[in-house]
């Protein structure tokens, strides 16, 4: 009579497992990938937009007329400050996990939704430079005509939508990127350790052992051939 041999037959639903673990990596690797690279390109453009002239006008003087601008930073400091706060949210995002990396990537959404409501309330302010009129001339009644604004206001505000786009990924596929404190391979998994070798006859090891709360007594720790 002879013999059956029974060969294991792979099961549809471990190779869909497999498959769906594949296609979570990559889709963490390509969300990771541009949360990065919308969140820095934000904070950087709204960092730089918020420096140049936002607002000019002229005021009447004595001697005719003065021609005045004010940049992003004296209309609003929001933006700019966001930005900070935002570049921050996003290295701190990799920091945490679980609950706490969902928090941090609250905050980077709405630093970058902030950012760009402040930029788009500033497109039309015209405050800044009405103070710097009545510091200019001395006349606390003095205000600014011809007021026009650039298109920087814009500029920055697009910058922090990046910065909210960026948040959102992080919400959404956050549970998917690997951890700063963790050990993980390419795919995700966490690295195997391997317990060191407990030799019974040498009395340092004995005592790494105890050290580290494992068992030296326990025979699986005894090394090949004793």
């Amino acid at each position: 009579m002879g013999y059956v041999s029974a060969v294991p037959v792979p099961q549809p639903r471990a190779r869909s497992g497999a498959a769906a673990r594949a296609a979570g990596a990559a889709t963490g690797r390509r969300t990771l990938a541009a949360a990065l690279l919308l969140g820095a390109a934000g904070a950087t453009v709204a960092l730089l937009a918020s420096g140049r002239t936002w607002a000019e006008g002229t005021t009447a003087t004595p001697g005719g007329t003065l021609s005045l601008s004010a940049e992003g930073g004296d209309i609003t400091g929001v933006p700019s400050a966001l930005a900070v706060v935002g570049l921050a949210a996003l290295v701190a995002v990799f920091a945490v996990r679980s609950k706490g990396r969902t928090v941090v990537a609250a905050l980077l959404a709405l630093s970058g939704a902030g950012a760009a409501v402040a930029a788009f309330l500033g497109a039309s302010d015209r405050d800044a430079l009405d103070e710097k009129a009545a510091e200019t001339t001395g006349d606390t009644a003095a205000t600014i005509g011809s007021l026009s604004h650039t298109p920087w206001p814009y500029v920055t505000a697009a910058a922090g939508l990046l910065i909210l786009a960026a948040g959102l990924l992080a919400l959404r596929y956050g549970r998917l990127w690997p951890s700063m404190s963790g050990r993980y391979e390419r795919d995700g998994t966490p690295r195997s350790r391997t317990a060191p070798v407990v030799d019974p006859d040498r009395p340092e090891d004995l005592w790494k052992a105890l050290d580290r709360g494992e068992d030296p007594t326990d025979g699986d720790q005894a090394p090949p051939g004793r």
